[in-house]
């Protein structure tokens, strides 16, 4: 029998033993060494050679990503782990670390109870270090932390046992620093800080295969020094063979993460609000495998051979093949053709996957990354609210028009596979924009749509993605519909920043339960009687029902709240989203007769309701930031920085850390597009750097007119301002 075969069987065999299954992520800032410790753990569980592991990078399985270096897609493998006498299941996660894949990790959480947060021991806890604990800990994923490329302390800082113990005791502190600061309002959860003494702290070399943790030093009598003289007499296998890395972490992910049965209980209530006396309720919490089918699917692939697949997490159930399952928000249901696990690039057919595992699944055609699958109709499950938010558009076309059919159905596909992508198809012109968070994720899809399905595409220069927001408050306007017999009277005034982030993070949503929605915007700093009349969130701007007993307003709010989705995807400057709006609307008069009070009347009246308080509370264009950070050598660190200054940046520290200075900073995700060119020549190609996507800010009043002119004549519109907006 074949190895993968067995180590198949050994994992269905495991299947049905939920206080045995670790759910598990890998995550990191970018270039820490997650992918490199993976391969470690897979040759620890005998599934790829120890003589390749740490370059074989078995989990980057798509050619891009063993071309560029980075891991692009988050990958799932199963393997067994035998610990202190029992064998254990380990269905781990690999996650980008890169800030562009950030919605990778994000979804990848929802199916996880643990995160093993990778930092590199010289370069300390970095901006996605942070990102990452973020996204595990809004999801209730319990972290613990491995400390990797110990041995450039020793071999290249030169540090001495005290020393090192001193910059590994900083790295902890700072990455529990991040966990409290995270941890301090959420009532569910325990201390969740790591430490050395108890044991969820592991610290070593995923490229020399060794690793050490308190249990591992007390079982094998080494410590510090003795490590230290072996990486420097170069007897690394020696180490390794005494203190493999795959022993240690492995061990310390079965002692120290929850298993399903302990994990969904605190999980549920924080990623689902249906009813939680229901028996649904109680069978997800129990893990229950002969309760009703619930799958959260956090992943869709695409085998060539079996086309789509839905990865994703069974929280209740058996999922087997042959079952007709419910896609939450989609007519009918889909037949299930195959259920499997993954191996890395493969996926291995099995015959039933039950609850507390991690499930590949093909024939669910209407599901989509966030989908809930179940075999009853049910509350689906709270939507994954991703970090950050599309920045840059690229426009592509097809170069041979035969090829448009193909393209629009290739982009369809790229949207279900990457929430993160935003997708315009204009089927007239054969022009599409794809809107993703930065240059290195759009030009990934784009190569991929070029490689994986043969269409040669021309894309247009990257355009940058900007907002429109109010920033006073507006007077009451009138809205009249065409034929003048229904008015909408409206004010608009901004949101405050708590409350906009509040809204971001899907802390305040429309599926809430009335009286926690209030409480929550309440707690944002929202008045009770606002808070008390919220008619409709959108995006993150919120309507205010305002208006007393007026006739037939029941039956035509949802006409009023279409066209305010509709004014709020395209504002009045330069038809770009409007963000942190509060709208209020204080009347209305409406026509008896429900024919003449139709969508054709409505809507325009309510757009121009919500566009003309919009201009009077001054609005203005937002342009999207990045938090920059350049490690630089002493000599190059003016050059480094005057690319930050030249950009409209602004710096904001420099810093020593080792033998590099430390510049950080913000600009504009518009003046950084060709950065990485730039600071290569800049610093001689000596520079390190990253960009992470910091929101928005209020675009220079002098810059407003040239901009919102540019994005007018780029979208065709007419390229004069509504006299309205003379306040610019």
């Amino acid at each position: 029998m074949g190895r993968r075969k067995k180590i198949v069987q050994e994992c269905e065999k495991l299947m049905d033993k939920p206080d045995q299954i670790r759910n598990i992520a890998i995550a990191a800032h970018v270039d820490h060494g997650k992918t490199t410790l993976t391969d470690n753990l897979l040759a620890g569980a005998g599934m790829i050679s120890q003589d390749t592991a740490g370059q074989q990078l078995a989990m980057d399985t798509e050619e891009d990503e063993q071309e560029r270096g980075i891991t692009i897609d988050a990958a799932n493998v199963s393997m067994t782990h035998e610990y202190e006498g029992t064998n254990h299941l380990v269905n781990l996660i690999d996650t980008p670390g890169h800030v562009d894949f950030g919605g990778d990790v994000t979804r990848a959480m929802r199916a996880v109870d643990g995160a093993l947060v990778v930092v590199d021991a010289v370069e300390g806890a970095m901006p996605q270090t942070e990102t990452v604990l973020r996204q595990a800990l809004r999801e209730g994923v319990k972290p613990a932390l491995f400390i990797n490329k110990v041995d450039r302390l020793i071999s290249e800082l030169q540090e001495g046992p005290e020393e090192m113990q001193e910059r590994l005791q900083k790295v902890i502190g700072d990455v529990n620093d991040l966990i409290r600061g995270m941890t301090d309002d959420m009532d569910d959860v325990d201390d969740w800080t790591v430490s050395i003494q108890d044991g969820t702290v592991g610290m070593g070399s995923a490229l020399y295969k060794w690793g050490i943790s308190m249990p591992s030093m007390q079982r094998t009598g080494m410590d510090f020094g003795e490590i230290i003289d072996l990486e420097q007499n170069d007897e690394r296998q020696e180490l390794h063979e005494r203190t493999p890395l795959s022993d240690v972490v492995l061990d310390m992910v079965c002692e120290h993460f929850p298993d399903p049965l302990d994990a969904q209980p605190r999980r549920i209530p924080r990623v689902w609000r249906g009813d939680a006396e229901s028996d649904l309720a109680i069978d997800m919490r129990e893990v229950d495998p002969e309760g009703e089918v619930v799958l959260m699917v956090t992943d869709i692939g695409i085998d060539p051979h079996a086309g789509e697949i839905a990865a994703g997490r069974v929280f209740s159930g058996t999922i087997e093949k042959g079952q007709n399952l419910y896609v939450s928000g989609t007519a009918g249901t889909n037949r299930v053709q195959s259920v499997g696990i993954y191996m890395g690039g493969e996926r291995e057919e099995v015959d039933r996957v039950p609850a507390g595992n991690i499930a590949a699944v093909t024939g669910l055609k209407d599901a989509i990354a966030g989908s809930t699958v179940s075999s009853v109709e049910m509350t689906p499950f709270e939507s994954i609210e991703h970090i950050s938010e599309p920045v840059i558009t690229k426009s592509v076309e097809a170069q041979n028009m035969d090829d448009l059919p193909k393209l629009i159905e290739t982009l369809r596909q790229v949207s279900k596979e990457d929430p993160t992508i935003r997708i315009e198809i204009n089927e007239d012109t054969g022009e599409h924009l794809i809107s993703g968070q930065g240059e290195l994720h759009l030009e990934v899809i784009t190569q991929r749509i070029e490689r994986n399905q043969g269409i040669p595409v021309i894309t247009g220069e990257p355009i940058v993605v900007y907002r429109e927001s109010p920033t006073a408050q507006s007077r009451e306007v009138e809205g009249i519909s065409p034929n003048r017999h229904n008015r909408f009277y409206m004010s608009v005034e901004p949101l405050s920043e708590d409350i906009v982030e509040l809204l971001k993070l899907g802390e305040a949503t429309m599926d809430m339960p009335e009286l926690e929605r209030r409480e929550a915007l309440m707690e944002a700093g929202m008045d009770k009687d606002t808070a008390q009349n919220v008619e409709h969130i959108y995006g993150s701007n919120i309507l205010i029902d305002d208006t007393k007993g007026i006739q037939h307003l029941n039956e035509t709010m949802e006409l009023v709240i279409e066209g305010l989705e509709e004014s709020l995807d395209d504002g009045p400057l330069a038809a770009e989203p409007v963000e942190g709006a509060l709208l209020r609307l204080h009347d209305a008069r409406l026509h008896e007769d429900a024919i003449h009070r139709g969508p054709a009347q409505v809507i325009p009246a309510t757009r121009d309701a919500v566009h003309t308080s919009l201009m009077d509370a001054e609005i203005r264009l937002l342009e999207p930031i990045q938090n920059v950070r350049i490690d630089v050598p002493n000599e190059h660190m003016g050059a480094a920085s005057g690319e930050i200054q030249g950009r409209r940046g602004r710096v904001d520290d420099m810093y020593q850390e080792g033998d590099l200075m430390v510049v950080e900073g913000i600009a504009p995700v518009d003046e950084m597009i060709g950065f990485s060119s730039d600071i290569r020549s800049a610093t001689e190609g000596r520079a390190s750097w990253n960009t992470e996507n910091a929101g928005f800010r209020v675009l220079a009043d002098n810059l407003q007119p040239d901009i919102i002119h540019e994005i007018r004549e780029r979208k065709g519109m007419k390229t004069e301002l509504p006299e309205q907006i003379n306040y610019l």
